[in-house]
């Protein structure tokens, strides 16, 4: 049965969020699935990648997001002359001390906003790969240790777009989720002239939350149960990917991992110590869509992944049996958070 502290646990973070909801909301207008999303990814341990056109707001919501927690946050604009040490950063000889000093790059922060990342070079893209994985940058054989909580989220155009590198599978498969926020409604974007017809509305955003509660309440979301029919589910819908004929490249033992730490964050936003199916079949296709490489012939049939990923869930059965079924593990609460994958 959940504990006193469990419940006390899931109260505190459903009332931390909100407050961040709120805050994330009063910029971003009329899109509040997005906010969820991108709140469930943060309280995952999760990076978020944001891919939509130019003007919508993918660089506004990445910002509101960081300044509504009270965190060290840094921008990285990725451009064509970016390197890789602007990046993880570089050591430095000191002729006083005669020995080598390192000199952080911009990775060193709780979170990171990549902005275009793509308009970057492959080689610099490939710079963030350690650390968004690991959670530490190695230098000259030397690992730092990055802060905790640790998130980036970066932003990026459709990369059929002029002066735009696609990013790598590697890359892409670090991303927990990838949203779109698309164009907002005529009633939301007339709310926008009124908001953001003066001065931005993230001058006035002040953080609502500290970055020592996200790390407790990302604590307290690893600790949600899973039940062996909805662990078998997720591992399902994963496997559907890597049969299917129109995908050249399904998605990893990694993208399963991720699928079922968004569900758990789903289910705590919603109050629930425990997992349901609906919070997988919710999260599937932005958790896994951007993984999938479909063939050329689905691409030019004007087929996307979404797509592909919509008709698995259709065919894999739902689990019938109740998520409590099974006795809860041992409270995870205290455990170091899990690496790789």
């Amino acid at each position: 049965m959940t504990t006193y502290d469990e419940r006390a646990s899931l109260s505190d973070l459903t009332a931390t969020v909100d407050r961040v909801r709120r805050s994330v909301e009063s910029v971003i207008e009329g899109k509040p699935e997005v906010v969820r999303l991108s709140l469930t990814v943060l309280l995952a341990e999760g990076h978020l990648l944001i891919e939509d056109v130019p003007g919508v707001g993918k660089t506004m919501l990445a910002k509101a997001l960081a300044r509504s927690v009270d965190c060290s946050v840094r921008r990285i604009q990725f451009t064509p002359d970016l390197l890789p040490s602007d990046i993880t950063g570089v050591s430095v000889y000191d002729q006083q001390r005669q020995e080598f000093e390192f000199k952080p790059g911009a990775i060193f922060a709780q979170i990171v906003i990549g902005d275009e990342i793509n308009r970057a070079s492959p080689k610099t893209q490939s710079a963030l790969l350690e650390s968004m994985e690991e959670r530490q940058v190695t230098i000259d054989g030397h690992s730092y240790e990055l802060p905790d909580p640790f998130m980036v989220v970066a932003t990026q155009n459709p990369v059929e777009m002029e002066g735009t590198y696609p990013l790598p599978e590697a890359q892409r498969d670090r991303f927990m989720a990838r949203v779109s926020i698309g164009y907002p409604s005529p009633e939301a974007e007339l709310r926008m002239l009124d908001v953001h017809g003066g001065l931005s509305p993230l001058d006035d955003l002040e953080p609502v939350a500290h970055a020592h509660e996200i790390a407790k309440l990302a604590e307290a979301v690893r600790g949600i149960h899973v039940s062996e029919p909805v662990r078998r589910y997720a591992v399902e819908l994963v496997a559907g990917t890597r049969s299917h004929p129109e995908l050249r490249l399904g998605a990893s033992p990694r993208a399963t991992l991720h699928l079922l730490r968004a569900a758990k964050a789903t289910a705590a936003l919603d109050g629930r110590d425990f997992v349901l199916p609906d919070d997988v079949r919710g999260l599937a296709v932005p958790v896994l869509a951007h993984r999938l490489l479909p063939t050329a012939q689905v691409r030019l049939s004007g087929r996307t992944a979404e797509q592909i990923v919509t008709e698995i869930l259709q065919r894999v059965p739902v689990p019938a049996a109740h998520p409590r079924e099974a006795p809860p593990q041992p409270p995870l609460y205290g455990r170091p958070p899990q690496r790789g994958y």
